[in-house]
């Protein structure tokens, strides 16, 4: 807790789940890949910090994500912890059936809102990446798994500038729609402000998205990731992505910096009275000893 005191603010949640993205969006955007038994560690450290939710990597072909190659041998080698859920990245069919045989519980796509970054990221449209998801989460919920369902690019884009609020709603509700049981707004290059967050849930929420079902996702390019992030948490949101030690970004949006860091935001939450489930000293010593092991 905050040695340094405590007090809440009316209209915040008692307390709020992070999903810790490190081991896969963190790891995803690093120029040189961070070794098998390393990614392992880390996992099994961020889990013994209390974290319920800990994205451990992607089954993207390693031709488009090679830091994330050894997906399969992680995912072998994984003690994985009751209580703790281990989603992974899974961009169509042959990833989903792929996740089936290794025992994944918990699965994401990862959906653009605008036809740019889905050429970039995706080499389809929007409409064609959507058709190639629906089967999968349907698929995937027949199997019992939960699907996170991530937009992208949800309020600027570095090709198309500010991303209409319609786009993002049409986008999220194609998704709830599939059988999606969480929809993660990201916030791809960091170029959210407050209100513009609160326009966003107010239009998803209007359009008959539970606001229960939705999660935040911010980047730190202006500093805005903590101030949005309790926009957010005051309009109800209570999942929030980030990364241990900011680590993360996007490759195929180079102006996307690091992910909003994990200790700085449960410093805030502490300060709060929100509960977390997550020991903050452990978490740093996590994040100290991987960059060590990265020679940062």
């Amino acid at each position: 807790m905050n040695i340094y005191g405590t007090h809440p603010l009316p209209g915040l949640p008692d307390a709020v789940t992070i999903c810790e993205v490190g081991p896969r969006d963190g790891l995803q955007n690093e120029s040189t890949p961070v070794p098998t038994e390393v990614k392992i560690e880390f996992i099994d450290r961020l889990a013994d910090a209390g974290h319920s939710v800990i994205e451990a990597t992607s089954l993207v072909h390693p031709r488009w994500v090679p830091q994330l190659a050894d997906a399969e041998e992680v995912l072998r080698r994984l003690d994985r912890r009751p209580g703790v859920r281990y989603p992974v990245l899974v961009p169509n069919e042959r990833g989903l059936r792929r996740a089936l045989d290794l025992g994944v519980t918990d699965i994401a796509v990862f959906a653009a809102t605008t036809e740019s970054f889905a050429k970039a990221n995706l080499n389809r449209t929007v409409a064609e990446s959507l058709d190639m998801f629906a089967p999968v989460v349907v698929q995937a919920r027949a199997a019992g798994m939960s699907v996170r369902g991530y937009l992208s690019m949800c309020w600027g884009d570095p090709w198309e500038g500010a991303v209409p609020i319609s786009q993002v709603v049409n986008v999220a509700t194609r998704l709830l729609s599939m059988g999606c049981t969480e929809l993660s707004l990201g916030d791809t290059i960091g170029v959210a402000t407050p209100g513009r967050v609160v326009a966003l849930l107010e239009a998803l929420t209007a359009a008959g998205i539970p606001i229960a079902s939705i999660a935040v996702h911010f980047h730190d390019t202006y500093g805005q990731g903590l101030a949005n992030t309790l926009a957010a948490l005051q309009n109800g949101v209570t999942t929030v992505d980030t990364s241990a030690g900011g680590l993360g970004g996007c490759p195929y949006a180079k102006s996307a910096t690091g992910n909003l860091a994990t200790e700085p935001l449960l410093w805030q939450l502490e300060g709060l009275g929100i509960h977390t489930g997550v020991d903050r000293t452990k978490l740093i010593a996590t994040s100290t000893w991987l960059a060590e092991q990265m020679t940062r």
